[in-house]
């Protein structure tokens, strides 16, 4: 077990990060520990060092001190850097050079695809969330509201509000001890998880719309293009629930979706129920992520990816 004061001990400088594209946990996680540290050790100097948070996280104190960038004409060199529900360290996007250089390095993570590439590693693949490993490692009695609100809103977010396979008891408990924090649970679910922007329920709208059935209909597959996000004005995070949707259709297995980065290349979101390993699938093709919840990148076009996936997820459903 990581004790989080042995490895704070002489340290003056500490950076935090998540992986590109961050998602609740992601943000949970980093702005959870940001103000425990904060608060619990005011002699640290801590950044954290973010993409920018999507708006739907901003409710969540201190993300306005995230830094999206590292400051030109300056390379600060951390005592130590602390990746949070990032995979490998590529994924740390713009922040890996800060990662690579700094005095000491600890991954805490819950993607089974993880390799412990940090120098020390808390890695739990069957936790519910890296916001509930955090937990793990602070003390209760010292956690404030600030810090309690963003691991809850992470909790939420990589559980689909508790009700994962993930979930597990000590999930439960933890988010309970956070409530008595003071924590308004169901204003931040409201807010973070089930609110959506016009824009938002848009795209949605048209990703269900066009959504198709294969694999004798235990395979759901939806897309958007570059194109079309551009006509609906929207922007990455506003796709974020998407894939769980599609997976919530009656005898769906699988969930396939995916957007256009660039010209034919697509980031893919797969979601699965009891049959098919989709960290499996991810990894086949270089990416990564949980057993029910995983991505990858690829090139193409959105036929031929779409085909060479369903390859993978045949495999597994013919065996099942």
């Amino acid at each position: 077990m990581i004790h989080l004061a042995e490895i704070l001990s002489g340290k003056r400088t500490v950076a935090l990060g998540g992986h590109v594209r961050p998602d609740g946990d992601c943000v949970g996680s980093c702005m959870g520990l940001y103000h425990y540290l904060k608060e619990c050790y005011p002699s640290l100097d801590v950044d954290v060092y973010l993409e920018d948070v999507p708006e739907t996280f901003r409710i969540l104190k201190g993300t306005e001190a995230v830094r999206h960038e590292v400051p030109s004409g300056v390379n600060p060199i951390y005592d130590l850097f602390i990746c949070l529900d990032c995979g490998d360290s590529a994924r740390l996007g713009f922040s890996a050079p800060l990662f690579e250089e700094a005095g000491e390095t600890l991954c805490v993570d819950h993607h089974v695809s993880n390799q412990s590439f940090a120098n020390r590693n808390y890695i739990v693949p069957d936790a519910s969330s890296t916001c509930e490993l955090v937990f793990n490692l602070l003390d209760v009695d010292k956690i404030n509201l600030a810090c309690a609100e963003c691991l809850y809103v992470g909790m939420a977010h990589d559980t689909g509000v508790f009700q994962y396979a993930c979930t597990a008891p000590e999930t439960m408990e933890a988010a309970a001890q956070l409530l008595r924090k003071g924590v308004d649970g169901n204003r931040l679910i409201y807010h973070t998880f089930y609110e959506k922007t016009f824009v938002q329920t848009q795209i949605l709208g048209k990703a269900l719309l066009e959504s198709m059935l294969v694999l004798d209909r235990q395979c759901i597959v939806s897309y958007v293009t570059a194109k079309e996000l551009r006509f609906f004005e929207a922007v990455p995070a506003d796709l974020d629930s998407i894939v769980s949707q599609l997976r919530y259709t009656k005898g769906v297995e699988v969930a396939i979706f995916l957007y256009e980065l660039k010209f034919q290349e697509f980031k893919v979101s797969l979601r699965s129920g009891d049959k098919v390993d989709v960290s499996r699938v991810a990894k086949y093709f270089g990416g990564g992520g949980h057993v029910r919840a995983a991505g990858l990148t690829m090139k193409g076009t959105a036929h031929d990816v779409i085909t060479n996936i369903l390859e993978q997820v045949a495999l597994q459903l013919e065996k099942s």
